[in-house]
């Protein structure tokens, strides 16, 4: 009997766990004015996660993943759980996590983060769960959700109490969010409405071609 890898398993489980979510009634959406990703691989996700492709996701309402990939790390670090994402999301989120991420944290901590908490990845819903808006651009797999760091040492800095802070822990989360804005197109976090425990990072494509950080 042939034996199914433990990451497929695990992969699979993640996928089920997301796609249970979307009979909520943040299905109820838009997709008007919406331009879908091109979901392409700049590099092999492979090559710099701990990732696994899965089947690409069809909701046959707007929601649709192509070129879909689970990943459980990225860089070295550790996702608190799989996060489901188009190709296209890994180069940007590598890049974060290796040039931003890390060398912020050794300069706020003098120590490097082994892992980061995923508030979410591919969700079939509406932007911040609001009926009748316009769909996540988490149901492209074109977006991710971080609301924790943790380092080497066992600390873990969280989005919603490290903001406030006000020492060592503010400065690291501004910066990466600052930063991330260099990889990412939309970066959002605390001091926008629905978004003060974490950072939510995405590709959105826009006719404008502009970026949108706050």
């Amino acid at each position: 009997m042939r034996m199914i890898p433990n990451s497929v398993r695990l992969a699979a489980a993640g996928l089920s766990l997301f796609l249970s979510a979307c009979g909520s009634s943040g299905t109820h959406f838009t997709t008007y004015g919406l331009i879908e990703p091109d979901a392409q691989c700049l590099i092999d996700p492979r090559q710099v996660a701990e990732a696994v492709k899965i089947p690409d996701i069809d909701e046959g309402n707007g929601c649709r993943v192509r070129n879909a990939w689970s990943l459980r790390s990225v860089a070295g670090v550790g996702f608190s759980r799989p996060a489901i994402v188009n190709c296209g999301v890994v180069a940007p989120l590598d890049d974060w996590v290796l040039n931003t991420v890390q060398p912020a944290s050794q300069e706020s901590f003098g120590e490097r983060v082994t892992s980061v908490d995923i508030a979410a990845s591919y969700a079939c819903r509406a932007r911040n769960n609001e009926w009748g808006a316009r769909m996540s651009e988490h149901g492209f797999g074109n977006a991710i959700d971080v609301s924790a760091f943790t380092l080497e040492s066992g600390r873990k800095i969280t989005v919603r109490e490290g903001w406030r802070e006000g020492g060592s822990e503010s400065e690291f989360l501004r910066q990466v969010r600052r930063d991330a804005c260099g990889d990412f197109h939309t970066v959002l976090g605390p001091g926008t409405a629905h978004h003060a425990d974490h950072f939510h990072l995405d590709l959105a494509k826009r006719r404008s071609g502009k970026a949108y950080c706050t």
